[in-house]
């Protein structure tokens, strides 16, 4: 899915300005595999990530990203983290910073798929024998593999 319609909105009004949103990941775990898409912008493999809608529920968001970046049904099963993500640049000069909330989510269904232009690829991977990825995404799902009881904070 591309840019949503309220960031679009509110791009008119301030430009590139930094803009604060809230975003979620989805660490889907089936059995001794993780999903992952590798994303069309720049090629990296990463867990289902997206934006949270306003007035959306971050578990739901993080449902719904799942169907829509990878046609899964999914359940959420826990928070294992919560952070702010550096600032990011994109292409066009807009600046953006997330608070990001980490879900462990369980699969109910579904072979993954492509199936929205985020992505160009997506899968299921040993999580002994993940593709090269970001420090930053291997630590989301490091939260999420090891699920511990509480969430993570970084302090």
């Amino acid at each position: 899915m591309p840019t949503p319609d309220f960031i679009l909105e509110l791009r008119e009004h301030i430009g590139h300005a930094p803009l604060w949103l809230s975003g979620v990941t989805a660490v889907v775990i089936r059995d001794d595999e993780v999903l992952l898409v590798r994303r069309s912008d720049n090629g990296a493999w990463t867990p289902v990530t997206g934006i949270i809608d306003p007035g959306e529920e971050p578990a739901v968001a993080a449902t719904r990203e799942v169907a829509e970046e990878a046609g899964c049904v999914v359940t959420p099963q826990r928070l294992v983290s919560v952070h702010v993500t550096p600032p990011v640049t994109y292409p066009n000069g807009d600046v953006s910073q997330y608070l990001d909330l980490t879900f462990r989510m369980t699969w109910v269904s579904g072979e993954p798929t492509v199936s929205d232009d985020e992505n160009s690829e997506c899968g299921w991977f040993p999580l002994d024998d993940l593709p090269a990825m970001s420090d930053e995404m291997t630590y989301r799902i490091g939260t999420a593999v090891d699920n511990e009881p509480e969430a993570r904070f970084r302090t």
